[in-house]
């Protein structure tokens, strides 16, 4: 076999349905974010606005963050030293569990090396702990969760998104006595629809289901300590299982688990995602445990961020842009094209310095490419005009459709 013409007509493949994925080359600057420096492919470089990260809240720039992570990297050094169990757990590590159980209302928290390995170490080790375990979920699940429900080796029903109905047929179906869990999530970030909590942990109870759910895109942001939706809609209590990223709205890296003493405790000793890793540096973990901390307390944070995604969301929709609005702080343009996507994109950049990723399959479904806007607190009104401006004239300069506007 030539191994690089099969990657070179891999590579072409993308390329001719115009979802090649392009890194740029850009440097956040301390105190200045949303602003960054893009570094152009010819060496120069130009300001521009990041307008599609996942630091949703700023606090990756947040003092209180960063004199953590100083005061940590001083006293213990870079590295975290190996794995949990050889010498990898720190007073920084305990601490940020500490905090993590205390947001959730959990017995304990486990720390992974993101949230995707927290996903799917958790989910593929599960049926070791409970043979027979069936587990039940959503289509739109992320890709962590799917993988982590397809490594683990026992069965799996998916249910339509957000389909309760379809998921009490699936569950009626199987055996009363085998155990069930149902993985979902609080917020699905392509669209930024929530999921029915309190319904999916009423079919839990009634079929003797586990619950787990991600609120990767929900903790820090919702609920009056930022403990995600199920906080803000008191249900934390009734689920089992909630896994949470640091890296996003907390600024800073790494993902978790909340459970019972006895669930991280089973996980901790049987999943290969945990045993075997590296654990993530104290400096790292100081500082997580430091924004946990910082935004159980800060609302007026929460609500500027709702504040300004709800301003951005009601200007595009006034200009007759396809937006998809289920309430949350995510803004999701449709566009509905990869070329199209890609194009705007690209402009938005090169034209503006303004910058977004195009969203295109296997992300989201051929048909739905779109632009995810992330509004930020420190996205100011001018920052938002401007965004508004240049996505007005490119819409018309490529030609797509908007809707009708009421008169």
């Amino acid at each position: 076999m030539n191994y690089d013409h099969a990657l070179d007509a891999a590579l072409n493949n993308l390329h001719e349905e115009g979802r090649y994925r392009t890194f740029i080359d850009i440097e956040r600057r301390r105190g200045q974010f949303p602003h960054a420096v893009w570094t152009k492919p010819d060496g120069s470089k130009r300001d521009i606005t990041v307008w599609c990260g996942n630091d949703y809240l700023g606090m990756g720039q947040h003092p209180v963050v960063l004199e953590a992570m100083h005061k940590a990297l001083e006293a213990a050094g870079a590295g975290s030293g190996g794995t949990r169990n050889i010498s990898g757990t720190t007073v920084y590590h305990k601490a940020l569990e500490a905090e993590l159980r205390d947001l959730h209302g959990k017995e304990a928290a486990l720390i992974f090396t993101s949230a995707y390995i927290a996903n799917d170490a958790t989910l593929s080790t599960l049926p070791k702990l409970f043979p027979g375990l069936i587990i039940y979920s959503d289509a739109l699940n992320h890709a962590s969760m799917i993988e982590g429900v397809r490594r683990n080796g026992g069965a799996k029903r998916i249910f339509r998104h957000n389909d309760v109905d379809h998921l009490r047929e699936l569950l009626a179906a199987d055996d009363p006595a085998a155990p069930k869990l149902i993985a979902f999530e609080s917020i699905y970030s392509m669209d930024g629809d929530f999921g029915p909590i309190e319904a999916l942990c009423d079919l839990a109870d009634e079929f003797g289901a586990l619950t787990y759910l991600d609120e990767v895109h929900a903790v820090g942001m919702y609920g009056p300590r930022g403990g995600g939706v199920a906080e803000r809609d008191g249900l934390m209590d009734r689920l089992d299982i909630i896994n949470g990223t640091l890296g996003k709205a907390y600024g800073v890296h790494g993902g978790y688990i909340a459970a019972s003493e006895k669930m991280c405790d089973a996980v901790r000793s049987y999943a290969p995602g945990f045993i075997f890793t590296t654990s993530i540096p104290p400096a790292v973990a100081a500082g997580a445990a430091a924004s946990v901390r910082h935004l159980k307390t800060d609302q007026a944070l929460r609500d500027l961020h709702q504040e300004r995604a709800a301003t951005l969301k009601l200007r595009l929709k006034g200009l007759g842009l396809p937006i998809i609005d289920h309430g949350s702080h995510i803004v999701p343009v449709m566009v509905g094209d990869p070329v199209h996507t890609k194009a705007i994109s690209d402009m938005l950049l090169e034209d503006f310095g303004l910058y977004v990723q195009p969203i295109n399959f296997p992300t989201v479904p051929r048909g739905t490419e779109r632009l995810r806007f992330t509004p930020s607190p420190v996205h100011d009104a001018g920052m938002i005009d401007g965004l508004v401006l240049a996505m007005d004239g490119l819409w018309s300069h490529c030609a797509l459709n908007r809707a009708e506007l009421a008169g």
